[in-house]
């Protein structure tokens, strides 16, 4: 999978994505059959790719820079992946309300912001805590640096479990 130089692409490493899904498959794992995803902010796409192989059947990919949207895309024709994906040059925000808008829901949200935004992470949780698109039971997972701490509530969205490792962290919420 190709990226881009700098720091606002950083590809969510191998371990953290690794872990990231034996956590979302612990209890269940067939718990992406069939599942719809929201990669915000998605970078490489890597996270959406591998929900995508592990059996997800639907990924929204939003990303706001033309460079990296393409990027995806071409992840994605490298791979041979042409159906089940969707890939938005949109900034997230104008994603979320245009999705909103339709008649689309999804069970999984990943947001990985480039650290240095940390003003989009309370933002974007607030934006999905007021959305119609979260399923019954969503997840909503940010990926972000263990030193910041994005928030434990965001209006019915609620941090259930934070997972530290090496200078990265995962907090996962859910509506209460």
């Amino acid at each position: 999978m190709q990226s881009l130089p700098g720091m606002d692409t950083r590809p969510t490493s191998d371990r953290l994505r690794e872990t990231l899904f034996d956590v979302l498959c612990a209890r269940n794992p067939a718990a992406l059959e069939g599942s719809v995803w929201f990669d915000l902010y998605a970078g490489t796409g890597a996270v959406g790719i591998e929900a995508l192989s592990r059996g997800a059947a639907q990924i929204y990919f939003v990303e706001a820079a033309a460079k990296t949207s393409q990027l995806i895309e071409k992840n994605l024709k490298s791979l041979g992946v042409s159906s089940g994906v969707e890939v938005m040059h949109l900034d997230v925000h104008h994603a979320l309300r245009k999705l909103d808008s339709g008649n689309v829901a999804g069970d999984f949200f990943f947001l990985d912001p480039p650290y240095r935004l940390q003003n989009e992470y309370a933002l974007t949780l607030r934006a999905l805590a007021q959305s119609r698109i979260l399923k019954d039971g969503a997840l909503v997972i940010a990926e972000h640096e263990r030193k910041f701490d994005p928030g434990v509530e965001f209006d019915a969205l609620q941090r259930y479990r934070l997972l530290q490792q090496g200078d990265a962290a995962l907090s996962f919420y859910r509506k209460s």
